[in-house]
């Protein structure tokens, strides 16, 4: 293990009750301090079983996962785990508790003991990164799909986790609102935050430092994105769809339009096609 190790796998596997076969088994992972980590993989790949372990929502069946070298299935190890990584999951609705936005967004730091003055401060700046800073007093029943997500998203860096885990967060958003919040994921993470974005959406990654990718409840694959985006037949066999972006990419790459083998900005191919 490394020493800048945040969360570590060691050959976990994880069974549902009732269930004969694993929803993944043997996972060998290290999640290092500061990393972008995307977790990929078709339906049914074991992708959310293995995003709740983070934070010991779920406890392998077979295997350790440590936070910050201390095992989860320790008290110990659990309160790491809990007080280390926070999350936000596809559907917003689950993890909203009170009635206001600003209230809302105060229920986990309240639970953390910390000063009103500290809760105040940590509302107001995940209010204003997750762009709901107008919204503090608008009651949570009147925010629509996207702005639910944006609040979910406020409520789990209130907590100033080093980790930040995102189970498949941007499905109930629209283009922009994904734009947008890619971009606040982006902020976080150059401010040194760990995060770790379980998608199916391939534009998504590209920002990210690693991909993992999930197949039957197994690493398939662990690489770069740029790496991941040259293959074919892989990518169809573990269920992943290319971008439209990246296959324009791969084009004007094989015709030596461009010459950087890294997935350019959008504004980048239209230069490239307009040439």
């Amino acid at each position: 293990m490394t020493a800048d190790c945040l969360v570590r796998f060691s050959d976990v596997s994880y069974t549902y009750q009732g269930t004969d076969a694993p929803a993944i088994a043997g996972i060998d992972l290290e999640i290092g301090a500061g990393e972008w980590i995307a977790v990929l993989g078709s339906n049914g790949s074991g992708k959310s079983t293995l995003a709740k372990h983070f934070n010991a929502l779920l406890l392998p069946t077979q295997g350790d996962c440590f936070v910050h070298g201390l095992n989860t299935k320790t008290e110990e190890g659990k309160r790491a785990a809990r007080r280390s990584v926070s999350m936000v999951f596809q559907n917003p609705e689950n993890q909203l508790i009170a009635a206001v936005v600003e209230e809302d967004v105060a229920f986990g730091p309240e639970n953390l003991g910390l000063s009103p003055g500290e809760i105040r401060e940590r509302v107001r700046w995940a209010l204003g990164v997750s762009g709901l800073g107008k919204m503090a007093r608008k009651p949570v029943y009147a925010l629509s799909g996207g702005q639910k997500q944006r609040l979910a998203l406020a409520g789990a860096i209130a907590q100033k986790t080093p980790c930040l885990v995102m189970d498949e967060a941007t499905t109930m958003l629209d283009p922009k609102g994904r734009q947008d919040l890619m971009a606040v994921l982006s902020n976080l993470h150059a401010g040194g935050m760990t995060l770790v974005s379980i998608t199916h959406r391939l534009e998504e990654i590209i920002p990210c430092d690693r991909c993992v990718v999930l197949y039957g409840g197994r690493v398939a694959w662990e690489g770069t994105p740029e790496a991941l985006f040259l293959l074919d037949e892989e990518m169809a066999r573990w269920g992943l769809e290319v971008p439209g972006m990246v296959r324009v990419w791969r084009m004007l790459l094989e015709e030596g339009f461009i010459g950087k083998e890294t997935p350019p900005r959008v504004e980048e191919m239209v230069e490239a096609l307009c040439r």
